[in-house]
């Protein structure tokens, strides 16, 4: 056999013949049938399809069918369930149902366990990690992201440098939401040090953690600047919904700078409702909702204000935990208002809940906006 026709054989322009495939076998001493071309699993299909989906084209119906093929699949090899899982819970993701994220997740983790891939194993945890931050757990956060570069010192090879830097921005956010402010802005400060440029999803993200630090601290100044550079850092066309995010924070940053920039948080708004009332997930139009609801607020237009939480509250299973949070306080700030008696005290029954969650800055946040409030 020719080293030309098996070069034709092995790049698919030629066809074996019988002969042929036979003589193959027998050199390379394996059965004929291993030469046959397996067919691909329908949870292997499933996932590569959704692999290839954009984030604006996920919907639920993708996550029930992915599921489905899921329990269908006990017997699919490990990796493939691996990818399987992971589109499971991006798709929980983008739609905000982050409890189910999290079970997803939880799959995912055990199976990078079994497997004993440390890449796998971090992946999984970088991956939890994020999703405990919206369900609000901290402590869980901080463990993860712990885990995580714990498994990075350990073995080799390391994991990539954006893996590494987006597990400390994660990190960051828990020791800000646990109140170690001066350790958050230390590790943030680092990852933005060690950016090669301020340009693409991952500066963003850098600078906008930086930012919210800096708010946290007290420093608007600084936190402003590290804000415009995020912005100007990612492009709509290139990850729109990180875009979108972008303002979102922007927006909710620029109402609790001192003093409040409301005008400025309006223009932010009014830039993404229109994108957002045809395109987008809806876990971000009800953001939207809510920040348009503080802002009313803020204008002491207390009537339009209520009418937009009660819209925002219709799609409240797909905030975050401090952004519910946010949803219940303004609520019980809105009932004082309207002279419920028994508000005071289910805002109190709030403060004792965040404290228990332990997040000292969400439960300062809760009485800064109950003092503005001149409750």
């Amino acid at each position: 056999m020719s080293a030309t026709y098996l070069s034709r054989l092995e790049s698919g322009t030629r066809r074996p013949t019988e002969r042929a495939v036979a003589y193959l076998a027998e050199r390379l001493d394996i059965p004929v049938e291993d030469f046959e071309e397996q067919p691909h699993s329908c949870l292997e299909n499933l996932a590569a399809m959704i692999a290839a989906c954009p984030k604006t084209a996920l919907n639920a119906d993708m996550a029930t069918a992915l599921a489905g093929s899921l329990a269908a699949g006990q017997d699919e090899d490990s990796m493939t369930r691996w990818h399987a899982l992971v589109q499971l819970a991006r798709i929980h993701e983008v739609l905000g149902d982050f409890s189910r994220q999290y079970d997803a997740l939880g799959q995912l983790r055990q199976l990078s366990d079994e497997l004993d891939r440390p890449a796998l194993q971090a992946g999984a945890r970088v991956r939890m990690a994020r999703c405990a931050h919206h369900l609000g757990d901290a402590p869980a956060v901080r463990q993860a992201a712990r885990e995580v570069l714990a498994l990075d010192e350990r073995h080799e090879p390391r994991l990539g440098i954006p893996d590494i830097l987006r597990t400390k921005l994660v990190l960051v956010a828990a020791e800000a939401e646990l109140g170690n402010l001066a350790e958050a802005a230390r590790i943030v400060q680092e990852v933005c040090a060690s950016l090669d440029h301020r340009e693409g999803s991952l500066a963003a993200e850098a600078l906008w953690t930086a930012a919210t630090v800096s708010t946290r601290q007290g420093n608007h100044s600084r936190a402003s600047d590290y804000l415009m550079d995020a912005l100007a850092a990612v492009d709509s066309r290139d990850d729109p919904i990180l875009w979108t995010r972008l303002r979102l924070a922007a927006a909710s940053l620029s109402m609790q700078a001192m003093p409040p920039r409301l005008a400025e948080a309006q223009s932010y708004l009014d830039s993404i409702e229109p994108l957002l009332r045809v395109t987008g997930p809806a876990r971000h139009w009800h953001e939207l909702l809510f920040l348009k609801a503080k802002l009313a607020f803020r204008n002491g237009d207390t009537g339009h204000a209520a009418e937009l939480l009660a819209q925002a509250e219709a799609g409240v299973e797909l905030l975050s935990y401090r952004d519910k949070v946010g949803v219940e306080t303004l609520r019980g700030v809105l009932a004082i208002r309207a002279g419920d008696g028994s508000a005071g005290r289910r805002l109190e029954e709030l403060v004792a809940q965040v404290r228990m969650a332990q997040m000292p800055d969400l439960e300062a946040e809760v009485w800064r906006t109950m003092a503005e409030s001149g409750q």
